[in-house]
This record gives C-alpha cells, structure tokens and sequence, in this order.
C-alpha cells in the first residue's frame, strides 16, 4: 500500500509512519519541519520536505499514493487566535489542496485529524458525541470544522472513501514540550528539570487524554472500516490538578507547581464519546491514563 502521510516529522504523523512502515507499507512523508523533527522520521519511509499549500502536483504524479493520512496543521491555539490567517492557510487552504490531488489522482481513503476537544465548543452534554452540534470557539477549531465539510463538499461522488478522527487531547513519547496542548509532557519536562509546574486557573479544567499508541490504532483501524466521522477518546474526564497527584505517585516525590492566570479562551470542560468508533472501527482505548503517563515519563527520563 502506497501511504502519504502529511505530518509525518510530528508527534501523532511520526508514529503512525511507523505503523505503516511496520505493515510493510510504502510511505512518503510531507512535512515542513515547522514543528516537527528530522529525528522523528522512520529511515524506512521516503521524505520530502515541502508545505501543504505548496504545488505538490509532482508528488502525487510520482508517488500515486493510494492513501492520504492527513496530519499537518498549525495545532495553537492561541496562536491561531492571534494570527487567523496564517492558521486557515495552514489548515484550511492546505487541507483543499490536498483534497484536490486526491480527487485528480484518485486516492482510495483520505483521513483526516480533526479535533474533538475544539470542535463542540463548550459542550453541555459530556461524554460528546458525534452529532452534538459543532460550536468551535477558536480560529483553530473553526479550521478544523471547515476541513470536514471541505472533505465531505469536495469528495461527495468522487469514489473516494473519507475518514474523520475527532481526537481528545493526545499525549506519549515524541510530543513537543513547547506545543501548548501537550500539557502532560510539558509537566513532565518541567519536573525532569527541576522547574516550577504552571497550572493555569484553579486546575480543575477537564480534558479526555489519550495515548498516541491508541491513536495510532484507530488510524489503521479507519482503513478497513466503514468511512466516516469518529470521536477518538477515552470517554473520561480529567482534571489538570488529577494529573498533579498522577505525577506525583509515578515521580515518588513532591514537586513544585503553582496556579497562574486562567486563560481566557480556555474550554472548561472537554470528553469524547467513543461509541461510534468502537462499534463500527472495533476501536477502543487500551492504554490507561496512569500506565501511559509513566511510559511516557520514562521515555522524557531517558533522553
């Protein structure tokens, strides 16, 4: 199987580079290095460093990828609070572009990383499912919302299968301390150096994390099952000050951490029903928040 996998230097693309690479699948990453690493990169996979709103024509003539798993975005939020534009020419304009390749080279499967903990707003229904309607609060969750409905407007009758994953908040090995969503490795890091914790407001802001490794799962899983729109979750809620006292058992030691200004542009509350994904993908998370941590701690511990 011929793979594209755009993102494919990040935290989520690099790891699921290597599960295709592991099935034996010949896989071409796209990435720019804006955020991503060059030590991500599977040694097995071909590499080309270019944009997604770049002519990537050539590409796709050569390549004639059979899948396109679609990663690459500007994932701040606050960023895309302060500069709107460079985040829809990142995530909206990039993403057309790609759905034109695949439409003009007739993909198989286009998948899309969508995200659950944007897209619903500030839900008043928690777990949330697929069909609770989309209220995105940010300039980032509206460009992920305008990705699926380009999906769904430009792929309608073309032949080609879609998938959307709606992630929760994604941590595990490889994540950028630096991304402001990686809150659990940015803890980690600051722990390992000895630097104060930052929690911003008064901690109890939820969040659904899940492992990368079940990430990964369901994005194979997506490839043979049926197309369409998947919450990716846990369906449990946790606190910010809950990840303290996790972090704290796995260290074995007390550490520093303060309470800052809340952010103002901060969803309260966020949890992913994950039904669909487990009755149609035979997706479940395997990974639980404590085990996943300390793997996670471990990897930070040892590079």
């Amino acid at each position: 199987m011929r793979v594209l996998i755009t993102g494919g230097a990040g935290f989520i693309g690099s790891h699921i580079v290597d599960a295709h690479i592991e099935k034996g699948d010949d896989v071409l990453i796209i990435d720019n290095l804006s955020t991503g690493f060059e030590e991500n990169i599977n040694k097995k996979a071909s590499f080309e460093k270019i944009d997604i709103i770049d002519d990537l024509h050539n590409i796709f003539e050569s390549f004639r990828p059979q899948i396109v798993n679609h990663h690459a975005a500007q994932i701040n939020v606050r960023r895309s609070e302060k500069d709107p534009i460079y985040d829809a020419r990142n995530n909206i304009i990039g993403t057309i572009n790609l759905l034109l390749l695949a439409k003009k080279y007739q993909v198989e499967h286009f998948i899309f990383a969508s995200s659950g903990g944007t897209v619903y707003g500030e839900a008043e229904i928690l777990p949330t499912a697929e069909d609770y309607h989309l209220n995105p609060l940010s300039p980032y969750g509206c460009s992920k919302v305008a990705g699926e409905f380009y999906i769904r407007s430009l792929l309608k009758d073309s032949g080609i299968k879609y998938t959307v994953l709606r992630y929760g908040n994604i941590y595990g090995p490889r994540q950028n301390p630096l991304s402001e969503a990686g809150v659990i490795v940015i803890f980690i890091t600051s722990i390992l150096k000895g630097e104060v914790c930052t929690i911003f407001g008064d901690g109890e802001q939820t969040r659904d994390y899940l492992h990368v490794y079940d990430c990964v799962a369901a994005n194979l899983l997506a490839l043979d099952h049926p197309p369409g729109i998947y919450n990716i979750g846990t369906g449990i809620e946790t606190s910010v000050n809950q990840l303290i006292e996790i972090l704290k058992e796995i260290v074995g030691r007390d550490f520093e951490y303060q309470h800052g200004p809340p952010r103002p542009e901060e969803i309260r509350k966020s949890c992913l029903d994950w039904k669909r994904a487990r009755e149609v993908l035979n997706w479940r998370p395997r990974t639980s928040l404590r085990s996943g941590i300390a793997e996670t701690y471990r990897y930070y511990s040892s590079i």
